[in-house]
């Protein structure tokens, strides 16, 4: 009985085998690629909110607050907090313009929520990629099994020999393509679930902190728990930001 061996699927294999090997490779790398660089900063963005919000909000001053968030301008609670102060001020200094008629916490609901978006999806950016090989990966495999099978068939209905040792290998090495695309769909699943819900815990910190964000700037102080009733019920919308 002939010895399977991915060298032999790839020597014995026709044009469209090792295209698909290939397309497989290459949809393996470019999860892989993703999970990795997009696990790095999930990791790197909960270290940032880890106790970054009991420092911020125990600061002396706001530019003080700030600083307690670093300097990285990817970190979307820095972007966050910015993003409310400017709006603030500029409502502040823009009494004269079309838009004075809208009430300071509007202003501050849109412009919060807006920075939330772009935070949002920067951190789904890539998720796609994952879905896309976890749901097609498993038939790219598939299809591949299945062109090597009728070839290995023809050839052996050529041959005029159709023994089980001679259907075994042909066959089992066209079944290897099937494995190969299982292979590479399962990680990009998991990673696929596992970065989703990662997202989600950050998304939720977000939603918080620019719900604080916005009783500071409407108020003068920080919604408290259990004053969450008197906050007002714009800033209470940010907490709507639907994620996928």
């Amino acid at each position: 009985m002939q010895e399977l061996s991915i060298a032999q699927v790839w020597s014995q294999g026709d044009f469209v085998i090792r295209a698909t090997a290939i397309i497989l490779l290459a949809m393996s790398l470019a999860s892989w690629i993703v999970i990795l660089m997009k696990g790095w900063d999930l990791f790197r963005l909960k270290a940032m909110a880890f106790g970054a919000e009991k420092k911020f909000w125990h600061s002396d001053d706001f530019d003080h607050a700030l600083e307690t968030l670093g300097s990285n301008q990817n970190n979307p609670f820095l972007t966050l907090a910015v993003a409310g102060r400017e709006a603030a001020q500029h409502h502040r200094a823009s009494q004269p313009q079309l838009h004075d008629v809208m009430d300071i916490s509007d202003w501050l609901t849109r412009s919060l929520k807006s920075s939330i978006d772009e935070s949002v999806s920067r951190l789904q950016s890539g998720l796609a990629i994952l879905a896309s090989v976890g749901s097609t990966a498993p038939f790219v495999g598939l299809f591949g099994t299945v062109w090597g099978i009728y070839h290995a068939l023809v050839g052996l209905g050529a041959s005029g020999v159709p023994t089980i040792d001679k259907v075994a290998g042909p066959v089992g090495e066209a079944l290897i393509m099937t494995a190969f695309g299982l292979a590479v769909a399962i990680p990009a699943v998991l990673g696929y679930n596992a970065l989703t819900r990662g997202n989600k815990s950050v998304i939720s910190k977000l939603n918080r902190f620019a719900h604080d964000l916005h009783a500071y700037f409407v108020t003068g102080s920080r919604v408290r728990p259990g004053n969450v009733r008197g906050a007002a019920d714009d800033s209470v919308r940010l907490a709507s930001v639907k994620t996928q």
